[in-house]
């Protein structure tokens, strides 16, 4: 067991079920504010082109230029900081600090209602994706700590399955709020969107009470000067490491790669619909909820194919299908036609998130106790490839006018990542090789 937790007092049903309620109390950020209501509301509320920090630019760049900050800060910010947690006992701390961080910024949302609070709307936006990702590296870490390398996948996708329902249930509060503003008594649906917001952060908060209750309690130790000097050195000792594990290095490169593809199709989708294609508000969560459901199928159904074939398998397949998704957005036409790739991208969505999770633990397992700072670097990548995938994609539709010259970019980074991928060897893992042979 981690030297930063002690051994948990309930059953291991109870501890993976609320570790996976987590992905339910965050993924309602990840759904409403970064995908479905809160896009089509920033652009709704501020000028088309406007003026930032003495910059003109389109409302769209501006948004997918947040995400990039927020990103950015996190990916410099969270190596340090899990460092810190592996060597001062405090993974839970931190998860808490930054969901309490996101899930009042998300409440602070309410009070942004057009160009005149433009400001409070994009930095409480910023640091609601700050907690939003801050959380998730110390989240991740808890996965090979609380089970075995047998159960990883079943429970990673468990988490992402937990995570697209719940947030689903809040979304579809929301929504009926929204077309049914005479349920709740009021008339400005712009105000019931605000309350959106607020109810996010609520959820937020309250769901997540349960993990914090339930996982491992954190074994701390007296904080001094000398925990920031021991969290950078846990880094530096897990990097020194990373140089001596070929094949760990060469998933993470990969990673990177496809990975900068997925989250930019998650942070853009519903932009993209709405810029591209007219997309109405409604259209767009009918969109948004075809790709969160199909996706609860894709994390089980991929799950069963890694078990199947393995999970280099099952990971390169899916890469395939990201590839196809690219050059249909490119050509797509009718919404029809978007609703069908929105069906595909639902599907390996939730499968390549949850594999992408559950192989690097089995990649990584039994080489080092620090697995949150080893998370970290998969996590750094993940915020890195947000950065350079969605400033890519808004400096490129900047450039021409145009969002669909973006995904070409995009289906280039996923042709990479398998090309990366395929040079990667799971065949260590007892779980894998398993698969394999059956």
């Amino acid at each position: 067991m981690s030297e930063s937790a002690v051994a948990p007092r309930y059953s291991n049903k109870i501890i993976h079920n609320a570790w996976a309620l987590f992905d339910s109390a965050n993924s309602a950020h990840a759904l409403v504010i970064t995908a479905a209501i809160f896009p089509a509301y920033f652009l709704n509320v501020t000028d088309e082109t406007l003026q930032f920090a003495g910059i003109s630019m389109y409302n769209s760049t501006l948004y997918a230029f947040c995400i990039s900050a927020a990103f950015l800060v996190m990916a410099a910010l969270s190596p340090l900081l899990s460092g810190i947690a592996d060597y001062g006992g405090r993974r839970k701390a931190f998860m808490k600090f930054f969901t309490y961080l996101g899930s009042i910024s998300c409440m602070l949302l309410f009070f942004f209602d057009g160009m005149a609070t433009l400001y409070l709307g994009v930095f409480a936006f910023i640091f609601s994706v700050i907690g939003f990702t801050g959380g998730l590296v110390f989240y991740n870490s808890y996965l090979p700590l609380i089970s075995e390398e047998a159960e990883y996948d079943r429970l990673s996708a468990r988490g992402f399955a937990f995570g697209y329902i719940g947030s689903v249930i809040l979304l579809v509060v929301i929504l009926a709020a929204i077309i049914n503003p005479q349920w709740v008594g009021l008339e400005d649906v712009g105000l019931i969107t605000r309350f959106g917001f607020l109810l996010v952060g609520i959820w937020w908060m309250a769901l997540a009470q349960v993990p914090f209750r339930y996982l491992p309690k954190d074994k701390k130790s007296h904080f001094t000067p000398k925990a920031l000097k021991m969290g950078y050195l846990k880094i530096i000792n897990v990097w020194r490491e990373l140089k001596t594990l070929k094949n760990v290095r060469t998933y993470l490169m990969a990673f990177f790669c496809y990975s900068l593809g997925v989250q930019t199709t998650i942070m853009l989708a519903a932009t993209f619909a709405e810029t591209e294609m007219a997309f109405e508000t409604s259209e767009l969560i009918l969109l948004i909820l075809i790709i969160q459901l199909v996706a609860v199928v894709g994390a089980y159904l991929f799950a069963l194919v890694s078990g199947w074939k393995g999970n280099k398998f099952a990971l390169i397949f899916q890469l395939f299908l990201w590839v196809t998704i690219c050059i249909l957005a490119y050509f797509v036409s009718t919404k029809i036609n978007f609703y069908m790739v929105a069906g595909l991208v639902g599907l390996v969505l939730g499968g390549i998130q949850s594999l992408s999770r559950s192989s690097y633990a089995k990649l990584i397992a039994g080489h080092s106790k620090e697995s949150t700072s080893y998370f970290s670097f998969y996590d750094v990548l993940e915020k890195m490839g947000v950065v350079l995938g969605t400033f890519c994609f808004g400096l490129v539709s900047q450039l021409t006018s145009s969002m669909r010259t973006s995904t070409l970019v995009l289906a280039l980074f996923f042709v990479i990542g398998l090309i990366i991928l395929s040079k990667v060897d799971f065949s260590h893992s007892k779980s894998e090789a398993h698969s394999t042979n059956s």
